[in-house]
């Protein structure tokens, strides 16, 4: 299904029933041919069109609308009535495109779930049919299924609990998978695991379209995500399933669970792990202060901001760190500050990363019960600054100018999505810098003036890295994704970086060559699950050829029908 060579399709729906099929309809590009042999004359204006002149008109109608979520909304239509249309104009227009049909725009999409909701479009399991799994897996549309994209909803972007609304991740990242990483559409698979919501206003709106009761918590939620992920083993022994905007006391957890059981990872965990790191190391060259000599401060050390102090760490030991002395220069903060030893409560991920009392000896604090991100900033004197706290403003003035004043180019990450949720903006920081800093956001901001011109800020979005790890992992049949795998994504970014050339350049390659990026991601990817052991006997000279023959290309193709 997913080879770009094939010559034809054969089907046996006609009229109706294959205008209203999104994976093959053409719309107004069926050919006479076609029209005469499927019963499509009167059902569509005469004109024949082409999917370039289709493309064009849909383009021009979305730039009418007023507001993003109205071009998410229509999008979204587009999607569940053409998808080769709504893929050819994506891939076409993907700097433009991106920040509607994921972040920023998929946030307030996700909010409006219930009132955007039109035709369904992936599988919403929700607990009462929990005996269901198997049946609703079961049905023939799903044999191609390659890759799943799951969330419960609970943490939706820096938006919380969105309960059923949580469907619009999915969707928006399998959308990316296709876009940027080339996956057949019909090999994708979004799901919602409905357990409920603690979301008021979710529970009170009489348009809600999910479960209506409060989120189920301990034995019975796990016993829930058991019966998915067996199911899932069963129906799909092969398949890629991505964890996505699951909870701090989830998202570690059930990855650490489910890790060896099945191709899997947790994009917010690893997949942000991999693209903050792949951008540090391109920034790293920019600065000439070699990884080794990096001190990192990490605001929000939840299961996001760990794991990018994870494989930071692993960089660092790659680099000649010993264990000890890379952990050393990595500074957490939360919600309560700087994380010490005896602070109660600790996760497992983050006890790691505790810094030891002996080394704040000494410190100069703004409130002796309490060590915040200024202090922080004053006293252990970070080259890198990484934001994953979804709190707007947090990296304020003091803090962006205590960074300046320590560091010739301080390396300044404010990663939250969506944009209002990003802990400084571009122009803020560009100007409390005197546009010395290193800058990447995780949603988009417009331009900011650096030397007098227009200058692009980076955005250190998972996108480089996911549909790349996606695409390498399937096109060797990789048994697990491996940290190793990670780190080779990584590194893969980083070798891309048009500031290895110039340093006057960005950090990270164009939005607009996210197909490219992930091609070159995907086979770092899969050399190392080969150099592991975890590819299905692919020899590595064919490794390069398994991933572009798994690469889909939006284009129409001719239709035969199918006979009785």
């Amino acid at each position: 299904m997913s080879d770009t060579t094939a010559a034809f399709v054969t089907t046996g729906r006609s009229g109706y029933e294959l205008l209203a099929d999104p994976q093959l309809n053409k719309g107004t590009a069926f050919s006479e041919t076609e029209r005469d042999a499927f019963d499509l004359h009167g059902l569509l204006p005469p004109n024949v069109s082409t999917l370039d002149e289709q493309v064009s008109r849909r383009l021009q109608a979305l730039r009418s609308f007023e507001t993003d979520l109205e071009r998410y909304a229509f999008l979204r239509e587009l999607q569940d009535t053409n998808e080769t249309l709504f893929y050819a104009l994506l891939v076409g227009n993907l700097e433009e495109l991106l920040p509607i049909v994921y972040t920023p725009t998929v946030g307030a999409g996700c909010q409006q779930f219930s009132r955007l909701f039109r035709k369904p479009r992936g599988l919403f399991l929700s607990i009462p049919h929990k005996a269901r799994i198997d049946r609703i897996f079961a049905q023939p549309r799903f044999d191609a299924v390659e890759a799943i994209v799951v969330t419960d909803g609970e943490r939706i972007l820096g938006l919380g609990d969105q309960g059923a609304g949580g469907m619009g991740i999915p969707i928006g990242k399998l959308a990316l998978y296709t876009g940027c990483g080339g996956l057949h559409p019909a090999t994708t698979l979004p799901i919602l695991l409905d357990v409920g919501t603690d979301n008021s206003d979710c529970l009170t709106d009489p348009l809600y379209v999910g479960w209506r009761h409060e989120r189920v918590r301990g034995q019975e939620y796990d016993d829930f995500v058991e019966a998915f992920v067996s199911a899932v083993i069963k129906r799909w022994p092969r398949v890629l399933l991505q964890w996505e905007d699951f909870a701090k006391n989830n998202a570690t957890r059930l990855l650490e669970r489910y890790r060896d059981r099945l191709c899997t990872f947790n994009d917010d965990v690893q997949g942000t792990a991999a693209v903050a790191t792949g951008t540090l190391l391109a920034a790293v060259n920019v600065t000439g202060v070699p990884l080794t000599e990096q001190r990192v401060a990490v605001l929000g050390a939840g299961s996001a901001g760990c794991g990018i102090a994870s494989l930071i760490r692993a960089a660092m030991r790659d680099a000649g760190l010993s264990e000890s002395e890379a952990t050393a220069r990595f500074y957490m903060v939360d919600r309560d500050g700087l994380l010490v030893e005896g602070i109660p409560g600790l996760t497992s991920f983050q006890l790691p990363f505790v810094q030891a009392r002996k080394a704040i000896e000494g410190w100069k604090l703004d409130h002796p019960d309490r060590i915040g991100l200024l202090d922080v900033v004053r006293n252990a004197r970070p080259t890198v600054l990484i934001g994953v706290s979804g709190q707007a403003g947090t990296f304020s003035e003091p803090v962006v100018r205590a960074m300046a004043e320590c560091n010739g180019r301080p390396i300044i990450f404010p990663l939250s999505n969506p944009t209002s949720r990003a802990e400084a903006t571009p122009v803020d920081i560009e100007a409390w810098t005197e546009g010395r800093a290193l800058i990447g956001v995780g949603s988009p901001f417009p331009p900011i003036t650096r030397g007098g011109a227009r200058f692009k800020v980076d955005q250190t979005n998972n996108s480089y890295i996911f549909p790349g790890v996606g695409l390498g992992a399937l096109a060797v049949g990789a048994s697990r994704v491996s940290d190793g795998m990670f780190m080779a994504a990584a590194k893969a970014l980083a070798s891309s970086s048009p500031a290895r050339d110039n340093p006057k350049h960005n950090l990270l390659p164009p939005v607009s060559a996210l197909r490219e990026v992930a091609a070159k991601v995907a086979f770092a990817v899969a050399i190392q699950a080969h150099q592991e052991g975890l590819t299905a006997d692919v020899p590595i000279d064919r490794i390069d050829q398994r991933i572009h023959a798994k690469i889909w290309t939006p284009r129409y193709v001719p239709y035969r029908r199918k006979m009785d």
